[in-house]
């Protein structure tokens, strides 16, 4: 299927407007071309007068024959006007339309998406096919297919006036045509791939800047900035050289175009002047062959650039619908269980995961969470923790075993409603851009601001709020740059306990915090994490003494599992690691 084809099956919802579009855009060309035929009739009736064509409709006098001509003239002229407002709007809405449904729509399936498709993909190469391939599928929608219609409906009409005029004449003229139809396909088919190059080029800039952008303090903390100018130079310029070599190609049309219509151009003079002085062609129908080859010449022109936009916005349409077509692997299916069945342990029953890249990271994994229990994971980085977290998330589903509701695998569950149970809150936290009560309401936007108190003191978060300047309603700035990692993590540990979730997840939720504050938030979690299925990952061995139980995961499997006062005492694993953090401490 080619590019075309596919954003036509795209977008065939809106095949009513492609199709008043074409037409508007038909009839206005229709109308442009038609005072070229009157100028000629014009002659004719100034040469020929009452031996005129005109004059064979009823109007003998030449003075009615040029009044009839003016007033068709005002006709055609209203006509064009009305159906070029027409399929401007048609067009241009068209364009709108179709703009924010793509960017609707990569937006919705890239949120769909499985994580590891992000942990592939560059973000600045998303937000770029979000914003610039979109943007240049609109700019094509436009201006690009009116014009492309345009040119083919002037080439039929105009072709057909000629050979009703002097078929040898036509003949001739048009012979350079297929020439140049063919030299389009060429070029085409040459610039295709330089342009598909053109767009990566410009999405490894995008992603450079995207990146450099929200690093600016790391650039800046190691006196990078001449470093980094360098690259941006260096992907600029590649961007620069793609777009020249794309250029370079679409540019050697214009002169192809323009001598197979000058060879039309110069049969019609010279032939058409010869059969005019012989007699065998009238003078009005000789300035109607001249008049009209003159209008093909511009449209056809024009046509390089139309071909260059066309395969710009074609090469955005791949990338467009590949993330489109993109196939989601983690989702619900068609008979997903609605209901969540909350009162049940969770258990990992030989859970064994690879990722793309071949490394296993869970090995034929047994694990029991206790519903209402607090459970630990503890073990060296890399051990596998954070993978158990995200199967558990269903952020990935395993590769081998499953992971139990109860006696209900939570494959079978609706993932959204499945989701909707469960607090996350994460080492690398995520605020966004807007107020502290936008991000702590983020996964409860009903709550009220009652609850949202509630839910910050409890993640000991309330104080500091009320000393920023404009309390809750205060900015964080994008990713709550305007915040310390402490602040961020009680936040997002509000945000969490808000949600009031039946299981509650914290993936190294007191790693950014000092150790009084941390001290108070494990008070709080105490209350919080009662009587609900709690899962704790930890380095900091002091946050977990109290869980009611504890496993040590190394190389994807469970090496010791028990309480902490059980663990100390086997002299294991755990003990060696919280032996040395208990010294570490006392150093400290």
């Amino acid at each position: 299927m080619t590019s075309l084809q596919r954003l036509l099956h795209y977008s065939r919802q809106h095949r009513a407007d492609y199709i008043w579009g074409t037409l508007f855009s038909i009839l206005n060309k229709f109308f442009d071309v038609a005072p070229e035929i009157l100028i000629g009739i014009v002659i004719d009736v100034v040469v020929s007068k009452k031996e005129s064509f005109v004059a064979r409709l009823g109007y003998t006098d030449p003075k009615d024959q040029i009044v009839f001509l003016a007033v068709l003239t005002l006709i055609i002229w209203v006509c064009e006007s009305i159906f070029e407002y027409l399929y401007l709007l048609r067009w241009k809405n068209l364009a709108q339309k179709i703009q924010h449904e793509a960017r609707r729509d990569v937006y919705r399936h890239l949120q769909n998406l499985d994580l590891e498709y992000f942990e592939d993909k560059n973000s600045g190469a998303l937000v770029s096919i979000l914003n610039d391939d979109v943007n240049q599928l609109e700019r094509f929608l436009n201006n690009g297919a009116n014009s492309l219609i345009q040119v083919i409906t002037a080439v039929i009409l105009i072709g057909s006036v000629f050979f009703y005029l002097s078929p040898t004449i036509a003949v001739l003229s048009f012979l350079p045509m297929p020439f140049i139809f063919f030299g389009a396909v060429y070029f085409q088919k040459k610039s295709e791939p330089l342009y598909a190059n053109v767009r990566s080029k410009v999405s490894d800039l995008a992603s450079h800047l995207t990146a450099n952008i929200s690093g600016v303090a790391t650039i800046k903390a190691f006196s990078r900035e001449d470093r980094e100018l360098q690259k941006l130079e260096t992907l600029s310029s590649n961007y620069q050289q793609a777009n020249e070599e794309a250029i370079r190609v679409s540019s050697a049309f214009i002169p192809v175009i323009r001598m197979g219509i000058l060879a039309g151009f110069i049969c019609a003079l010279v032939i058409g002047g010869f059969k005019t002085l012989s007699g065998e062609l009238n003078v009005g129908l000789y300035g109607v062959l001249i008049f009209l080859t003159q209008r093909l010449l511009w449209p056809m022109t024009g046509l390089a650039e139309t071909i260059d936009l066309y395969q710009r916005a074609m090469a955005s349409v791949d990338r467009i619908l590949d993330v489109l077509e993109t196939s989601v692997q983690v989702k619900s299916h068609s008979k997903a269980i609605k209901n969540f069945p909350a009162k049940s342990d969770i258990k990992f029953d030989q859970v064994s995961f690879s990722y793309r890249n071949g490394f296993k990271a869970l090995h034929n994994l047994d694990v029991i969470i206790p519903l209402g229990k607090t459970t630990a994971f503890v073990g060296p980085t890399g051990s596998g923790k954070s993978t158990l977290v995200k199967i558990l998330m269903r952020f990935y589903d395993p590769t081998e075993g499953q992971v139990l509701l109860g006696q209900q695998n939570i494959r079978d569950l609706d993932l959204k409603i499945y989701r909707e149970q469960i607090g996350w809150v994460s080492q690398d936290v995520t605020l966004f851009d807007g107020s502290i009560f936008d991000n702590i309401s983020f996964g409860k936007p009903e709550a009220s601001m009652e609850k949202i108190l509630g839910a910050a003191k409890s993640a000991e978060a309330h104080e500091f709020i009320l000393q920023l300047p404009n309390g809750y309603k205060t900015l964080v700035g994008e990713r709550g740059q305007k915040l310390s990692g402490g602040q961020k993590q009680r936040l997002a540990l509000a945000r969490a306990i808000l949600k009031n979730p039946t299981i509650l997840i914290l993936d190294e939720a007191t790693s950014a915090i000092d150790n009084e504050t941390e001290s108070l938030i494990q008070k709080s979690l105490v209350k919080v994490t009662k009587d609900r299925t709690t899962v704790v990952i930890a380095h900091r061995l002091s946050t977990i003494v109290n869980a009611d139980i504890i496993y040590v995961i190394d190389n994807g499997q469970v090496v010791e599992q028990g309480t902490h006062d059980s663990l100390v005492k086997k002299m294991g694993t755990y003990s060696t690691l919280w032996n040395y953090q208990v010294n570490q401490q006392q150093l400290q």
